[in-house]
């Protein structure tokens, strides 16, 4: 078996930030893992590079090729990527052997992973090839400041979890820059009646039927729950990638092949 994050969020929610932070961490702790770039619009990388999508299609040729804008230039790379699942990819990943752990940083453009099929494609491509994966959506923590913006990323990652059908980990990013954190409990664990009166109280009467069912969707699907992440702690880092590594079961396999050799030498000294 072996294991993925694939690392989705709105642009500017600090994907590669992460992707970087969790490649240091994981030198500190010595621990391997491997940085995957899915953007094919990428320029510049804090981490080591493992797989490219840019080797295979990027945003500018095929600006230059159709005569079309970024986002749409975006959406063709990575159908190209859907396309080449079977031949590009799996000769990639035959670089990786079992157990290892990849982190895949994918594009900001949420319709990537909400709307358009080519990731959920992609990820069952992955399943087929022995891969535990779960999906990790980065929210800006300046979207607690404001309960509109708050819900508005809930309706985010909900659209991601119905379309990608993956274990599914919310995470705060940017936490080391926001100043205020007087609030910051009651969105981490958000009561349904607390965001409600927030929404009515922002919003004009006419909304409020609407608001209701913004909250009773989020309320039903469980997806109030985010945990917080400091890049400068290590105890934070450590804390949100044991949560990962829950969700795919990093490591159980490891201490049942353990557990078996432990009875073999029992067996043996017998």
């Amino acid at each position: 078996m072996r294991y993925a994050q694939l690392v989705i969020g709105p642009a500017g929610s600090g994907k590669s930030t992460y992707c970087s932070s969790l490649n240091q961490h994981c030198e500190t702790i010595r621990r391997t893992m491997h940085i995957v770039n899915l953007d094919p619009a990428a320029e510049v990388f804090n981490y080591p590079v493992a797989m490219d999508i840019r080797e295979l299609v990027s945003v500018d040729v095929v600006m230059e090729e159709l005569k079309c804008g970024p986002n749409a230039a975006l959406i063709r790379c990575m159908e190209y990527l859907e396309d080449s699942l079977y031949n590009w990819l799996d000769e990639e990943l035959e670089n990786f052997t079992d157990d290892d752990y990849l982190v895949f940083d994918c594009p900001g453009q949420i319709e990537i992973f909400t709307h358009v099929p080519v990731l959920k494609n992609f990820v069952e491509h992955l399943k087929k090839n022995d891969f535990n994966v779960c999906a990790v959506y980065l929210l800006d923590s300046q979207f607690v400041s404001d309960v509109t913006k708050f819900i508005s990323g809930c309706m985010v990652s909900l659209s991601a979890m119905i379309q990608l059908e993956l274990p599914h980990v919310n995470i705060l990013s940017k936490m080391d820059l926001l100043q205020d954190k007087s609030n910051i409990e009651e969105y981490l664990d958000a009561e349904p009646r607390t965001m409600l009166a927030g929404l009515d109280q922002r919003m004009a009467p006419q909304f409020a039927k609407l608001n209701k069912a913004f909250i009773e969707l989020v309320e039903q699907y469980c997806m109030v729950r985010f945990t917080p992440l400091d890049l400068r702690k290590e105890r934070s880092i450590q804390y949100v990638l044991s949560e990962i590594d829950k969700c795919i079961q990093f490591g159980e396999d490891a201490e049942v092949k353990i557990r078996e050799l432990d009875e073999d030498m029992d067996q043996l000294e017998l």
